[in-house]
């Protein structure tokens, strides 16, 4: 990676990356790259000015429409979402406060899959749930770039010894660190059990890609054995220390949703020790490379796909 890429890549985190309260860290979910530079969302020529956070981050719940994900995950919105219970048989949502626990069916199925299997695991009673999405998508006013349609899910690191936390429990519990040296290296509390739930996601077809800080990309490359095709979607990428974020495919048949580019073919395990070795040997400047672009704005109703103004308006 040269080091022009290397310095972009820094600055796009360092203006997506998520806010994060005094308790936890764990929800922090910097934007994917491609989505942050994403040129074309339709939209249907709106002349809505608003600003599509302070429209959005207030709404307290769900659109009465059927279920439907519009625009991309850092540009859209999410009709007739359902919200993840608060708690399951192997799961609890976190940080109810925030009211993010609102997602596409398809995302509420797959956590609930996924935390059923981490009940499996040595030491697991199931997932604690970060943020998902707010109840008709669309900008947070804190934090996350993408979240925005329900198809993404932030997955903490903390093995739940316990299924039965309290509200006030939720805002003060933290998450646990799994890094060390800025992201190069995994520390020992990843453990095998965490490599297996990751496994297991990134091997279902609904995933199209898993963000995790580069040095337990590295750990899992490192700890794989047999088929390593399910590596490809463990994407590395700043700020996944404290939990894991999973992104769906759009569901099938949903022309108005837009999917992200592919990752690129292969394990990916050479493209994350290299942003490893970045990050413990930061390259010489690049004299030549083109200065940042500017932080874009906040984006605008107007900005989004325009089936978000019948979202918004819907009861």
């Amino acid at each position: 990676m040269g080091y022009s890429r290397f310095l972009a890549l820094t600055l796009i985190a360092g203006l997506a990356a998520c806010q994060t309260d005094s308790a936890s860290r764990s929800s922090a979910t910097p934007a994917d790259e491609e989505d942050l530079t994403r040129a074309s969302i339709s939209t249907q020529g709106s002349n809505d000015s608003r600003v599509a956070k302070q429209v959005f981050g207030v709404v307290a719940a769900a659109s009465r429409q059927t279920p439907a994900s519009y625009g991309g995950y850092a540009r859209g919105c999410q009709a007739g979402a359902v919200q993840l219970p608060e708690t399951g048989p192997t799961w609890q949502a976190m940080r109810l406060s925030r009211n993010r626990n609102w997602t596409q069916p398809i995302t509420a199925s797959f956590v609930e899959d996924l935390s059923a299997f981490a009940a499996t695991q040595p030491g697991w009673a199931g997932l604690y749930v970060g943020d998902m999405s707010q109840p008709r998508g669309g900008p947070m006013l804190t934090g996350h770039a993408s979240h925005q349609t329900g198809l993404d899910a932030d997955i903490w690191m903390l093995p739940p010894s316990r299924l039965n936390l309290t509200r006030a429990e939720r805002e003060s519990i933290s998450s646990i660190q799994m890094d060390r040296a800025s992201g190069a290296y995994a520390t020992a509390a990843f453990t095998p059990q965490h490599m297996a739930i990751l496994r297991r996601a990134a091997e279902d077809p609904r995933v199209a890609r898993i963000f995790l800080f580069p040095g337990g990309k590295v750990a899992l490359c490192n700890a794989a054995t047999g088929d390593r095709t399910w590596l490809n979607k463990i994407r590395p990428w700043y700020g996944h220390n404290f939990h894991f974020h999973v992104r769906l495919h759009c569901p099938a048949g949903q022309r108005g949703c837009e999917e992200q580019a592919p990752p690129p073919p292969g394990d990916g395990c050479a493209d994350a020790q290299e942003w490893v070795n970045n990050i413990l040997n930061p390259p010489p400047r690049d004299p030549d490379a083109p200065p940042p672009p500017p932080p874009r704005g906040p984006l605008r109703v107007s900005e989004l796909p325009g089936q978000c103004e019948a979202v918004l308006a819907s009861d």
